[in-house]
């Protein structure tokens, strides 16, 4: 058992709060064949990457803003499949409103949809894709998490289930928890700890911050 003190928590939402990968699987191979990108049925979504970065990078030619709009769209609507993934309602409740945030390479508009179909609270406090100037790999959202929360990104522990997101937390400053799932252990590299899911995480609140305590995978 490993007992991690912080006194904030920065959580990513898809593969650490929530699993939507079916529909953004669907979603983008659809908005690929919409705007005629080669191989659309096939297409394999870079997760953890800003939608608006895969929009400029697959239809370089085409508004921007009127394909993030269009994928947006897509993904709201479909949400059939999506689920709250192990321990995160309990553990999202045990923690105090001032003590965690949701840094997400999703647009805040998403973001919300996506925790009102799942029942999840929401947050005070977000730092969402239309916020940052630079999204995940670099630090601006992370950076921007913690200052939401009062804090030092050091005094920070960010859980991410992506390597991009992974490498975010870490140049930010912050120490990582990877969970596995989306992406293997391996493709985890750097994180200080991984788990499985949350469901094993418990946390106590006590004046100086948070203590996480869970059994890391070997």
């Amino acid at each position: 058992m490993v007992s991690v003190k912080a006194k904030g928590i920065l959580f990513d939402m898809d593969g650490v709060l929530v699993s939507s990968i079916g529909s953004v699987v669907r979603c983008w191979r659809q908005w690929a064949e919409h705007y005629e990108v080669p191989n659309a049925e096939i297409f394999e979504v870079p997760h953890g990457m800003r939608a608006i970065e895969i929009v400029k990078a697959l239809r370089p030619d085409i508004d921007a803003e009127e394909g993030l709009r269009y994928i947006e769209d897509l993904e709201m609507n479909d949400v059939a499949d999506l689920v709250v993934l192990p321990g995160v309602k309990a553990l999202l409740e045990s923690l105090p409103v001032e003590r965690w945030a949701i840094v997400t390479s999703a647009t805040r508009r998403l973001l919300l949809s996506r925790l009102k179909a799942a029942g999840l609270p929401i947050p005070e406090r977000i730092i969402s894709a239309d916020m940052v100037e630079r999204g995940k790999p670099d630090p601006e959202p992370y950076r921007r998490g913690a200052e939401l929360l009062g804090l030092r990104p050091e005094e920070c522990l960010v859980v991410e289930d992506a390597p991009s997101g992974v490498g975010a937390g870490l140049a930010a400053g912050s120490r990582v928890l990877g969970v596995v799932g989306t992406h293997s252990a391996k493709e985890l590299e750097g994180a200080q700890w991984l788990v499985g899911t949350l469901e094993g995480v418990a946390v106590t609140v006590g004046a100086e911050g948070l203590e996480l305590r869970f059994d890391p995978l070997i």
